[in-house]
């Protein structure tokens, strides 16, 4: 078996068989070794049981882009091979305990017998997992490292017996891969082994932090629950407020306070429990006072399919909350901007006094990537609160329609803020042509800056275009892998990583396109809309995937060659 483009490995098994524990050790020991890693994974809404699976693509290059093709699958359970289907192909090898090979070809490896030779049947996932390193070639030591951090805090035998499990494992691997005569044509790379790997979820949180936030609230909802869990984590260290509220109309409601009080709270969620929140937007909306709010997407409506992914929240976020007012949709494509886009999320809000919305998704949060360390760029908190004075107007009207934001206590002035409408000073009013026409005009100003203050459109492939890809969020790395696979001239992609307010130069780019294809995880292609709507420019071909899995580079090179 011979591979020059890397190695993708797919884990298979049911919910606490561990399948999360291998993936965990073999990421980081493939990282450690010089190798780019890409990993995303699908699993079942349940504690126990299910077939859950988590493909690991590991390469010499950097990748971020899910694909179908499979090199090696581990099996740890019955039913993974039949429920992967046509995935699993000819060049598949399979390797997994007899009785979990579904009767088709494969290579059985008797897990559980050596797991219970060494003393328990949970010892079985480090057999596996020791297989797969001895069977890439990754180094023992390296591995035997690995386990021991994973494991650390756990009985020192319990220690012992996986260090023993992932051995014998990997003495296994390296038979198979003389016997089979594999080489995947892995090349370690010298500085791999000092990026970072992290997790989309990881990066927002970190990003979070970096951008001055101190305050996260949530009520828990999958797949935004793990921002809300890292958090706490970091809370042991740095100086956050972490508080799990009843419901989402609390979270909101508190998040807002902690802003009107000088602090920068983050909120996450998912779909349905942002939808109890739009009130809370909509009072933000009034009152200009900021929030950040991360809408971790889903598939719905209701529950729908709660551990899989979707772009469906665009229009949710783009229109949650009665009356016009501004807000900002920060749409993230990698994990490196799901750093960077949470730090400048917090200096947006604070800047013009809007909800800010980082818009991901189960696929993009629950993805682990090598990624370049980013801790030598400067942190830098942009806080616009004001000393108040006699006098203070907290609701001033100004050309730019940003009025000077005072918090109680800093300064001799009342700040005083409202939902109902209200005049400069924070005072209910009645009169409609003097007060509420000036004051609704001042809030909607903030636009004209806004569209100023843009994340501008990326732009790969051919720059003399005539078909143009559009595609925003987390399908930014597997349209730009098909492009390069499909390698056809006159096709580029177009990246927007703000999706509102749409910067000014997108109408350009899609006005120089002779044929505009959109690519979206949803059913109606709701960026596609926004685009025509915003532009005018025709939408015709959209390329759309709403079943709760991501795309795959394979099928966007296939469909995407079908269009052409």
């Amino acid at each position: 078996m011979n591979n020059q483009r890397g190695c993708t490995v797919v884990l298979g098994g049911e919910a606490g068989q561990g399948v999360q524990y291998i993936e965990s050790v073999l990421v980081r020991v493939a990282k450690e070794s010089g190798f780019h890693v890409f990993a995303d994974k699908e699993y079942m809404s349940r504690i126990r049981g299910g077939i859950n699976t988590t493909v690991i693509r590991i390469h010499s290059e950097r990748l971020q882009a899910h694909v179908e093709g499979i090199d090696v699958l581990v099996v740890l359970n019955r039913g993974v091979v039949s429920r992967l289907g046509g995935r699993v192909g000819t060049g598949t090898l399979i390797i997994g305990e007899e009785s979990s090979l579904d009767g088709g070809e494969g290579v059985a490896v008797p897990f559980a017998a050596i797991a219970l030779e060494i003393g328990r049947k949970i010892y079985a996932n480090s057999v596996a997992l020791g297989t797969v390193c001895g069977l890439l070639g990754i180094d023992r030591d390296r591995m035997a490292d690995q386990v021991g951090r994973q494991l650390s805090g756990k009985d020192d035998e319990v220690v012992r017996a996986n260090l023993l499990a992932a051995t014998r494992g990997y003495d296994l691997g390296v038979d198979l891969r003389r016997d089979k005569g594999i080489d995947f044509g892995l090349k370690p790379a010298a500085d791999v082994a000092e990026h970072l790997l992290l997790s989309g979820t990881e990066a927002l949180a970190l990003g979070a932090l970096a951008g001055g936030c101190n305050a996260v609230f949530a009520y828990p909802m999958t797949p935004g629950t793990g921002v809300f869990t890292q958090l706490a984590q970091f809370s042991r260290e740095v100086d956050l407020v972490v508080e799990q509220v009843e419901d989402e109309i609390g979270v909101i409601n508190m998040a807002l306070g902690a802003w009107y009080a000088g602090g920068r709270a983050l909120v996450t969620t998912s779909g349905g429990g942002f939808a109890l929140m739009t009130e809370g937007v909509s009072l933000a909306g009034m009152i200009e006072t900021p929030v950040v709010i991360h809408l971790g997407q889903r598939p719905g409506p209701a529950t729908g399919l709660p551990t899989r992914t979707e772009q469906g929240d665009l229009n949710l976020a783009l229109y949650a909350g009665h009356g016009e007012f501004p807000r900002i949709i920060l749409a993230p494509g990698t994990i490196e901007q799901c750093f960077s886009f949470a730090r400048k999320a917090f200096n947006l809000a604070d800047a013009f006094q809007v909800p800010v919305f980082l818009l991901t998704d189960q696929y993009l949060v629950d993805s682990i990537a090598t990624i370049p360390d980013f801790g030598g760029n400067p942190v830098e908190i942009d806080q616009r609160v004001v000393e108040t004075g006699e006098g203070y107007r907290r609701y001033r009207l100004t050309a730019d329609g940003i009025s000077p934001r005072g918090i109680p206590g800093y300064g001799s002035g009342s700040v005083c803020v409202d939902s109902d409408e209200h005049d400069e000073w924070g005072r209910i009013t009645e009169d409609l042509d003097g007060v509420r026409v000036p004051m609704a005009d001042k809030r909607l100003r903030k636009l004209d800056g806004l569209r100023r203050e843009v994340l501008d459109p990326e732009l790969t492939g051919d720059p003399d275009y005539s078909t143009l890809i559009v595609g925003w969020g987390s399908t930014c790395g597997v349209i730009r892998e098909a492009l390069a696979a499909l390698a056809v001239p006159g096709l580029a992609f177009l990246f927007c990583p703000q999706v509102w307010p749409l910067p000014e130069t997108v109408a350009g780019h899609l006005a120089r396109a002779r044929r505009i294809i959109a690519v979206e995880n949803n059913q109606a292609g709701q960026f596609a809309d926004l685009l025509q709507r915003e532009t005018g420019a025709w939408i015709a071909t959209r390329i759309l995937k709403y079943n709760g899995m991501p795309f795959a580079v394979e099928e966007l090179v296939a469909r995407i060659g079908g269009e052409l």
